[in-house]
């Protein structure tokens, strides 16, 4: 600050006025002394701001690990954020799919709450979310009670049984999300449910137990695959697990959408790259972000009048990897 005001030529009080935004300093003087910090390269400290106001105007978000989801939510985000006076930290894990451990939420919230951070977005959590300061999870835990941003996951996953049920496939494969997940919960009952109604029986021996790690869904699909009477048709409960599927469906020689039908669930920028593109639902992880970031903002801030559970809708994206099956099933 003795820099800067050395360099505009005021008074340390009038750069920390300016600063701080306080009344009283020409328009002039504001400039001279924006001027000179923009030159000198001048940030305040987030933590002695913090100690001044109670407050830091810095926002969190903590993940597990990075993928293509995440990613795309933080765009939503930093988009939410922007204009806004909040500036945002990411915290994550290193290990980009990592094992979850219970509780490794609590454990990154409790280094950024208070001190470093007003509030957090904490996305797909492995339990119950608790905090000093406001927090709002993308995706909770199963009968989590905090604030939340989550997808019609039902409606999404009725939908893709639908589609499948529509081209002629009657043996489906499920791959399943994590189990504490509240979304792999409802894929799997919008999966089940929509067998049911359509009086095809569920197959236990049709559903495989995955986690979204789509390391771990190629021994799933090839368990799927390898099978006898292997399914004509595998909806994965996420993108980067139907990606898999892919793999290992071509590797066994199989044609798709010819031999085998992969649907996923995310719609992430990967989904339309592949050869065939991988038919797959639209959550907008984008609006995932974007609500979660807005009603943070506004929790913090103590004026948010919505509902403490927003749901998104949810759309089919129909692409290359399905199709009717080769023969009647």
């Amino acid at each position: 600050m003795s820099d800067v005001a050395r360099l505009a030529g005021v008074s340390t009080a009038t750069v920390s006025r300016v600063v701080n935004g306080h009344y009283g300093v020409s328009a002039s003087t504001i400039a001279q002394v924006r001027s000179a910090i923009e030159r000198l390269g001048y940030e305040s400290s987030l933590v002695a701001t913090s100690l001044r106001r109670s407050r830091t105007n810095v926002l969190g978000l903590v993940t597990h690990s990075f993928q293509s989801y995440t990613a795309e939510v933080l765009k939503g985000v930093m988009d939410a954020l922007s204009q806004s006076g909040f500036d945002l930290i990411i915290y994550a894990d290193s290990d980009l799919y990592g094992t979850y451990s219970e509780g490794w939420e609590r454990r990154h919230l409790a280094r950024l709450a208070g001190t470093l951070t007003d509030g957090c977005i904490v996305v797909t959590p492995s339990g119950e979310v608790r905090s000093g300061t406001p927090v709002v999870v993308i995706d909770p835990a199963r009968d989590s009670t905090a604030p939340s941003v989550t997808a019609d996951n039902l409606a999404g996953a009725t939908t893709v049984v639908e589609h499948l049920l529509g081209l002629g496939h009657r043996r489906i494969g499920f791959i399943a999300g994590r189990s504490s997940l509240a979304a792999a919960w409802s894929r799997e009952e919008g999966y089940r449910k929509t067998l049911t109604e359509a009086d095809v029986p569920v197959d236990p021996e049709l559903i495989a137990r995955g986690d979204f790690n789509p390391e771990s869904a190629a021994t799933l699909a090839r368990g799927l695959l390898d099978r006898a009477d292997r399914p004509t048709a595998i909806f994965a409960a996420s993108d980067g697990m139907a990606l898999k599927a892919l793999e290992v469906a071509k590797d066994l020689g199989l044609s798709i959408p010819g031999d085998l039908s992969v649907v996923g669930f995310d719609n992430i920028p990967e989904s339309a790259l592949t050869e065939p593109g991988l038919t797959t639902v639209d959550q907008s992880m984008y609006r995932l972000g974007y609500e979660a970031a807005r009603m943070l903002k506004s929790l913090v801030c103590g004026d948010w009048e919505g509902p403490d559970q927003i749901v998104l809708p949810t759309s089919l994206v129909v692409r290359g990897s399905t199709a009717a099956p080769r023969s009647p099933v």
